[in-house]
């Protein structure tokens, strides 16, 4: 029997400075699910994201969505992410004078996850040991002075932290070499063991990231719109062909 969704999205349109960039797009998620959205540049799938964030600079013109039985458009961001929503940026910002420490801490207690400071302090320290990242990154400030992988992978952190329902993931996996990459696929994975509900979408370029990955559902956006889904058939076409097909019909 197949769980509800998670997230139900219906005939979502999106604009972005008054043009259109997501057309009627349908998606569900249950719980459990990782969802990979690819699609060539232009494709909307950042834009697609952010929405379901409810980023300020993305507006939903039509459509629904609703996530964990709440109608999730009428939620403010800070509403998103209490009731269990997470996004990972594509270009994650510094927050000068703000520790790791203190600002993932200050996360649970926003999303009312109580925890004394002993057992953040384990849960810290248990997730910096799967991303591989020295202990010394807890006192450095948010993203300030760190690399762009490293970036990326306090992303990472942060959502093995704050164990949300569902992360949205923009391009979590861009700029890093194939060793980070697994590293940061593993990050997920023992989320997933330790929260077998956790449930993702992932926006990316990257083919080879599926092979470490092993997504259960992969959609191809092109103009706005998933134009195809599949799974391990589709992963197998695309690793081979790439996005030529698709560029072609939108030529």
């Amino acid at each position: 029997m197949l769980r509800r969704s998670l997230l139900s999205v219906r005939d979502l349109h999106v604009s972005v400075a008054d043009k259109t960039v997501v057309r009627g797009l349908s998606l569900d998620v249950r719980p459990g699910e990782l969802h990979v959205i690819m699609g060539p540049n232009g494709a909307g799938k950042s834009s697609f994201v952010h929405a379901l964030m409810g980023h300020p600079a993305v507006r939903v013109t039509k459509g629904t969505a609703r996530f964990a039985g709440k109608d999730l458009l009428k939620l403010a961001p800070h509403e998103r992410a209490q009731a269990g929503l997470f996004l990972a940026f594509q270009h994650p910002r510094e927050i000068t004078g703000v520790s790791v420490r203190n600002f993932l801490y200050a996360a649970l207690t926003a999303q009312k996850k109580n925890m004394t400071p002993l057992a953040f302090h384990d849960r810290l320290t248990r997730a910096m040991a799967v991303l591989k990242v020295e202990s010394a990154w807890e006192d450095r400030s948010v993203h300030r002075g760190f690399s762009g992988g490293e970036k990326k992978k306090l992303e990472i952190l942060q959502l093995l932290v704050l164990e949300p329902k569902l992360a949205l993931l923009d391009e979590t996996d861009s700029g890093l070499d194939l060793d980070a990459l697994v590293v940061v696929a593993e990050g997920l994975k023992q989320l997933r063991k330790r929260q077998p509900t956790f449930a993702a979408v992932l926006v990316t370029h990257n083919i080879r990231f599926l092979s470490v990955l092993k997504p259960d559902h992969v959609h191809v956006m092109l103009a706005g719109a998933i134009v195809e889904s599949g799974g391990p058939a589709l992963i197998r076409r695309l690793g081979r062909d790439g996005f030529q097909k698709y560029v072609a019909l939108q030529s």
